[in-house]
């Protein structure tokens, strides 16, 4: 026997909100019924008026809002949620798929760039995405990754926190946009050329400002890292895991410079970032024959990645297939929802929307 109900793939009746609450519209045909025939022509002209003046207001507030964002891309972000559905195929259920545009527009990451503990996340998924996923981004995602961008410039023109990780990803950045500007037409290039070439200019601005940074002295009175005890200082080098981080200490003061130069130091830091059978594949020897662990640690650093740390990742529920930032959970139905849970690095990021 056939179905003779409504789709259930169909869009559903359209509603308008009244004086006494959300009431079904019926259009023109549906009042009509059979009584088309005791009406007017005056009343039908009057309906039809109505209903093309509706159709005209629905047009124009439309495209004042398109105009609204056009005109204020550089202040307004189209999106700020903390969790996505990261749905892959089409399924009865659901129509489409997540993009990684999509899912870069939608999830709050102006807000996040805020928090320092994500601040190093969203730099490093901003640069993933520079090296070789930029083009696949929409012209809205282009758009917003700009934006992110700039905050995240002048965020450190203002505060001089982490230039080092901004000017790399600047680099990056522009390296690509030189390969895109200058192959146009070989690849897919989203937008006018010009467009391009502004973002370049402004890129190629901010690197310049960037290197003329001058981080002022800090005075203070009161107890500095060199006022602390020999073993408290190397506790604290001890404590990072960043080659780049403990160079630059070490260039601060004499008695920084002895402690970033031992080896039960740089042993510590290749046993973290590094597998011990690598080790025997790239053994660097000093001239008393000792292993030299600060030549080894840039030596492997050549070949293999090293171990990312995070203050704070995103979190993927295999369960439900959603995306969301940690602190804001989301409405899981499984029995152990903590169980179902994967942090997601830059990388397994931008691994997510690959289909």
């Amino acid at each position: 026997m056939p179905f003779l109900g409504q789709d259930w793939r169909s869009p559903g009746w359209s509603w308008i909100k009244t004086e006494d609450g959300w009431k079904r519209f019926e259009y023109l045909s549906h009042k009509l019924g059979d009584n088309i025939n005791e009406l007017t022509l005056e009343e039908l002209d009057i309906d039809k008026e109505n209903i093309y003046m509706g159709d005209v207001c629905e047009v124009a507030a439309k495209k004042r809002k398109k105009d609204f964002f056009n005109n204020n891309t550089k202040s307004q972000f189209f999106f700020q949620e903390r969790l996505i559905y990261v749905q892959k195929e089409s399924t009865r259920e659901r129509h489409g798929y997540c993009t990684l545009g999509e899912a870069f527009n939608r999830l709050d990451f102006s807000s996040a760039i805020q928090d320092v503990r994500r601040f190093n996340y969203v730099v490093k998924l901003l640069q993933l995405i520079a090296k070789s996923q930029l083009t696949s981004l929409s012209g809205a995602a282009q758009k917003n990754y700009f934006n992110v961008l700039e905050k995240i410039v002048k965020k450190v023109l203002d505060d001089h926190h982490n230039p080092r990780l901004i000017k790399a990803l600047l680099d990056d950045l522009s390296s690509t946009l030189c390969i895109l500007i200058r192959e146009v037409g070989k690849c897919v290039l989203i937008g006018n050329i010009n467009i391009w070439v502004c973002r370049l200019e402004t890129i190629l601005n901010w690197q310049q400002q960037l290197n003329n940074l001058q981080i002022p002295k800090q005075v203070s009175n009161g107890m500095t890292l060199s006022d602390l005890p020999l073993h408290m200082q190397n506790n604290i080098l001890f404590k990072f895991s960043d080659a780049c981080d403990i160079i630059n200490l070490g260039q601060t003061t004499p008695t920084l410079q002895m402690l970033s130069e031992d080896r039960q130091l740089w042993k510590k830091l290749c046993l973290f970032h590094f597998a011990e059978k690598q080790f025997c594949r790239h053994l660097s020897l000093s001239e008393k024959g000792h292993v030299d662990w600060k030549l080894m640690f840039f030596t492997l650093q050549k070949y293999y990645p090293v171990k990312e740390q995070y203050g704070d990742t995103l979190q993927f529920c295999r369960h439900c297939s959603i995306l969301f930032w940690n602190d804001s959970g989301h409405p899981c139905t499984a029995n152990d929802p903590d169980s179902c849970l994967t942090p997601v690095s830059p990388q397994h990021f931008i691994d997510l929307f690959k289909f």
